[in-house]
Formats: structure tokens, sequence, C-alpha cells
């Protein structure tokens, strides 16, 4: 079952004839990424300030389809696709209206706050994260390692 949640496209996150202002995708996302954690009774503070983790995004892949409009409700869908040992595959699309606006593919890695070295996901975490683990289209969801990207020149 995929994380969904509903936010609105805010002025502040537009340009000046009201359309979406792209990089501000960007913090929604991370918003949306910070919501779904808690849905599962664990916030981003106790993460990074108590358990001294991180989860920085180590890769993004977006494609924009159609423009948002100020006042546009948008609708995320994340879908957990596969949990390594410390990376997270995540792909989430973004809807207006029904109609598919953007999607991302991301990864992001558990690490350290002290050492910036990836760590594994402790039970709790893995735990609340498989609730979203939702199979792909074209074939199952991954439990293990996912495959590494090659970055191509």
């Amino acid at each position: 079952m995929p994380f969904t949640i509903s936010k609105p496209m805010r002025f502040g996150d537009c340009d000046l004839t009201g359309i979406a202002y792209h990089p501000a995708y960007l913090s929604m996302l991370v918003d949306v990424n910070e919501a779904m954690f808690a849905s599962f009774g664990i916030t981003w503070k106790e993460i990074m300030f108590e358990r001294k983790m991180g989860l920085p995004t180590v890769s993004l892949d977006l494609r924009f389809f159609k423009p948002a409009m100020y006042g546009d409700v948008l609708d995320f869908t994340v879908n957990v696709r596969a949990i390594g040992r410390s990376s997270l595959d995540l792909e989430t699309e973004v809807h207006v209206r029904g109609d598919t606006i953007w999607t991302v593919k991301q990864r992001i890695v558990l690490t350290s706050t002290e050492d910036h070295k990836s760590r594994p996901w402790p039970d709790d975490l893995r735990t609340g994260l498989t609730r979203y683990l939702t199979a792909k289209e074209t074939g199952t969801a991954e439990t293990t390692k996912p495959k590494e990207h090659k970055n191509v020149a």
C-alpha cells in the first residue's frame, strides 16, 4: 500500500504567472518524505537529533509532464520500491485533479551524522517502511539490496 498525502501549491512556490517554480517541488518532496516517516511514529527530528542519523538523497530522477498552478492541490503517492541494508528506493507520483504532473525516482541512504558513513536500517524504521513496500507493475518489490545505479558520462 503506498503512502498518500495532499499538499497545496502555495503562492510563494510559484513564479509571477502562477506556475509552480520547479525547485519548490523538491522542498515539497522533502516534506512528503518526512510525513511518511511520521506516519509510522518516527519523526525526522528523532532520527536526526536523538539517533544522530541522516537521510541524504543520493539520486533523483525527476520527470515533469504538466505544470502545477497556484491554488492547485497536489496529490502525492509514494511507493517504497526497495529497502536495502542502508538504502531506500522510492517512486513518487504527483497528480492534480487526476492528471500526472511529475514523477520522481529517489534513492535515500541512512547515514551517521557523526561520521557520514552508511548505517543499516534499525528494525523499527525498516518495519515502518515495509508497510509502504509496493510491487512494481512489471515485477515485485525488492526487500534486499537494490541494484546499484551506474552513472553514464
